[in-house]
This record gives structure tokens, sequence and C-alpha cells, in this order.
């Protein structure tokens, strides 16, 4: 009776054993681990996975932690049968409360000590996110900065995972995009594009700059002031009569165009006070005079310094 009471107890414990300890959902578990424990090594050995021909920087570390940062409330299912000696298990997990399902499909690949099964994750090849930027050739890349040689590069990523792209410089930023991707097959539209824009100290500086120009016009007590987007043709005035007075300054708007940046047409107005002479009669006019101006400006931003060159055809 004790006998039969000793093998029954040991067939339960390894049945305990199995599902617990030597379950696939325990191998999924483990995945998740090491994704948190930014284990890389770790996590490509037990999801048995090729890397692509792509970046590996998210692979390990910081950029891995992160990559799972997110995930919350994991919880791993209990495994859907596909056939004898596979079946696919799947994890439920939120990100920033969001729900998402990922499955991983595992395989019987034999046996510890005579009666525990061993659990292997089918064999796949690690999924890819692009990343884009305009006009810059480096980002943040969940928090970690990274190459991005003429513009874009291409990141071997584990799955599941949120992945999250800017750019901030002085001049130049990018505002936070963010991609989740729960499934291989998700890759191949997993891109993070970063919209590059001027910020408002770039616009400050350059608009500044503008209006010391005009400025400088403004001062020559002459009609037609030199290398100046306005002038005035009149026949006869009183020399010291001449004042120009810009009345509205052009906006400034700084746009990308095939890897540089160019400025959008300067339109400002300005107003003329001056005495015109009437050539027959000699009497003086007090004449105010308000034109609508145009010019163009070539802008340089190098090592942190900013230059704008006015451009004025006539």
């Amino acid at each position: 009776m004790c006998f039969m009471l000793a093998v029954a107890a040991a067939v339960v414990t390894i049945v305990l054993v199995n599902q617990k300890v030597y379950s696939p959902q325990h191998q999924v578990r483990a995945y998740f681990d090491a994704l948190k424990d930014g284990d890389g090594s770790r996590a490509l050995g037990l999801l048995n996975s090729t890397v692509p021909d792509a970046n590996a920087a998210l692979l390990d570390g910081a950029p891995l932690k992160q990559s799972v940062a997110e995930i919350e409330d994991l919880e791993v299912g209990d495994p859907v049968v596909l056939d004898a000696d596979r079946v696919e298990v799947p994890a439920n997990y939120t990100i920033e409360g969001t729900p998402h399902t990922t499955s991983f499909e595992l395989e019987r690949s034999g046996t510890s000590w005579m009666f525990f099964d061993q659990w292997s994750f089918v064999p796949t090849k690690l999924p890819t996110v692009e990343v884009g930027v305009v006009n810059e050739n480096e980002a943040s890349l969940n928090g970690t900065r990274v190459a991005l040689p003429e513009g874009k590069n291409e990141f071997a990523v584990f799955y599941p995972g949120s992945f999250e792209a800017h750019f901030t410089s002085e001049f130049f930023a990018a505002p936070v995009v963010e991609s989740v991707l729960t499934e291989p097959e998700q890759s191949s539209g997993a891109r993070l594009s970063l919209e590059t824009k001027a910020t408002e100290k770039l616009i400050d500086e350059v608009d500044k700059q503008v209006r010391a120009f005009l400025d400088g016009c403004a001062e020559q007590a002459v009609l037609q002031p030199t290398g100046c987007p306005f002038s005035a043709a009149m026949d006869r005035v009183r020399d010291d009569s001449i004042d120009w007075e810009i009345t509205e300054y052009p906006k400034i708007a700084i746009n990308p165009s095939r890897g540089s940046w160019v400025m959008e047409p300067l339109v400002g107005t300005a107003k003329l006070n001056v005495v015109e002479i009437d050539l027959f009669t000699g009497v003086a006019h007090p004449r105010a005079l308000e034109e609508e101006f145009n010019f163009t400006g070539s802008l340089a931003v190098n090592d942190g310094n900013v230059t704008l060159t006015p451009v004025v055809e006539y």
C-alpha cells in the first residue's frame, strides 16, 4: 500500500514539475524575464532566433530594457495544441493601458531525466524597425543615440516591444514618435519617421538677423538703399527728408529641401516719408509711400553658429 502511494506521489510530482518547470509557458516567461533584464544573449538563445542584417543597438542592455518597460499585466496563457509536438502559447499584456497579445510557437525538443519534457521556441528571425529622420544623421532611439547614415537605418529588435524615437538639438528638433511591435510580421510596416523642424531658437535668431538687415537698409537716407529689397523712383526730393521705416517685418519660415534647409520668401512692407519737389513749380510736397518688398536668404548653421545671407534680386 505504501509503495503504491509512493508511486502515485511520484507521478503527481512529475506531472506538476512538468507543468510548472518544464512547460512551454515557463519558456515564455523566461523569455520575458530576459527582456526585462536587458539580457539580449539569453533572450536570443531562448527565442531560438537568427539576427537579420541590421543594426543591433536595441538588442541588449538599457535600450532592450526600455523596449519592454511599458509592458504590464503580463499573463501567459495555456498552450494551444497545434500537433503532437507543437503548441502555441499566448502572452497577454498591456502597453500604456492598451491590451495586446503575442503568440509564440514552441515544439517538444526532447526529455530531461527521462520524465520531463523539453520545449523550445520554433526558430524564427528577429523583426526590424526602420527609423528615418529629415536632414539629420542621428537620433535618440529608446533613450540611446543611434547613427542614421543618410537619414535612415534599420534596427533588429525583440518582440513584443515599444519603440520611441526623437531628435533634439539647439536649432532643429523632431517630436517623439512611437511604435508598438507585437508580432514579427508587423516589421514590414514598423517605421519611425522623424519630421525635423526648426526650433524657436533658430527662428528667433534668423528673425533677429533679418530685422537687423532691414533696419540697416532703412537707415540709408537714399531713395535706393544699397543691397536692399526696397527702393523708390522719384525725380526730385529734398535729400534731408528721406526717411525709410519698416512697417511690417517678414515672417520667418524654414523648411527642409533635398538635404538642406531653405527659407520661404521673405515678404514685408516699407514706408518712405519724403518731401518731393515739383519740377515745374518748385513747390515741396510731403509724401508718404508704402510698398511691399520681398527677398530670399541663404541659411548656414554650423557649429552652433547661424548665418543668414540676404539674397536680393533686382
